[in-house]
């Protein structure tokens, strides 16, 4: 009985060795390869129309093999098929950057067929999968995050990083920046550093579509952001 239990157990697991992660339903017990040596990182589809998480990865900051459920890759191709035009758009191009992704040589990138299947949502699933393959999750969704994250679940959110990684400026510095549009203030005008950052121009309307240089008159955390307030200190350019 002993040598039938152990064959048994054997062939099992044999058996399944060609899959990325597998466990046997005995209590408690879950099995997993080795195989991959920074382990895996679930793209939703927030972090995958965002488009960033590909720059990223090159850069090494995000390392691992990158799975896409394919629970997630059917809710984008929902959205790329939608009748509205702002959904129809994302949906399109999140499936351009991952036939992008998968072409690329220099990104590790999986589709993962196990569906995952039962009336749950896409974001439970997702928190289910990590899970099983002890696994983190890529994501921008704040909601999704804190869900993940009180379940056990490491979760990788780009925005966070940006925002960690944000040049930080002090009264009295010096910028370049690129003036687009109109200030709510009178003769205000307002650019944006390359990292999204505000920054808000006195005296410079008339000088909207040039890049100038600005002189940093103070810096205002708010719960949208940073913001800077600055003055003329050059010519356009």
């Amino acid at each position: 009985v002993s040598l039938t239990l152990v064959f048994s157990y054997l062939g099992a697991v044999m058996a399944l060795r060609g899959k990325d992660e597998f466990h046997i339903i005995i209590p408690y017990v879950k099995f997993r390869r080795q195989d991959v040596k920074d382990g895996v990182v679930l793209l939703d589809t927030s972090a995958i129309i965002d488009g960033r998480v590909i720059d990223i990865y090159k850069t090494h900051f995000l390392v691992g093999r990158l799975v896409v459920p394919r629970f997630v890759l059917h809710e984008m191709q929902a959205l790329a098929d939608s009748a509205e035009d702002i959904k129809r758009e994302r949906g399109r191009r999140g499936l351009e950057l991952l036939r992008l992704m998968q072409e690329d040589p220099k990104v590790d990138l999986h589709i993962h067929e196990d569906d995952m299947t039962g009336p749950e949502p896409v974001d439970a699933k997702l928190i289910r999968m990590a899970r099983m393959m002890d696994a983190r999750i890529c994501t921008n969704d704040f909601n999704l995050g804190r869900t993940a994250e009180l379940q056990g679940v490491d979760i990788l959110n780009v925005n966070e990083l940006v925002q960690a990684v944000k040049s930080v400026l002090f009264t009295g510095d010096n910028i370049e920046v690129k003036l687009i549009k109109e200030g709510k203030e009178h003769d205000q005008a307002i650019g944006y550093m390359e990292d999204g950052t505000m920054v808000v121009v006195s005296g410079a309307r008339d000088r909207i579509g040039h890049e100038v240089r600005v002189h940093v008159a103070s810096v205002l955390q708010t719960q949208a952001g940073k913001m800077i307030f600055a003055k003329l200190s050059g010519g356009a350019h």
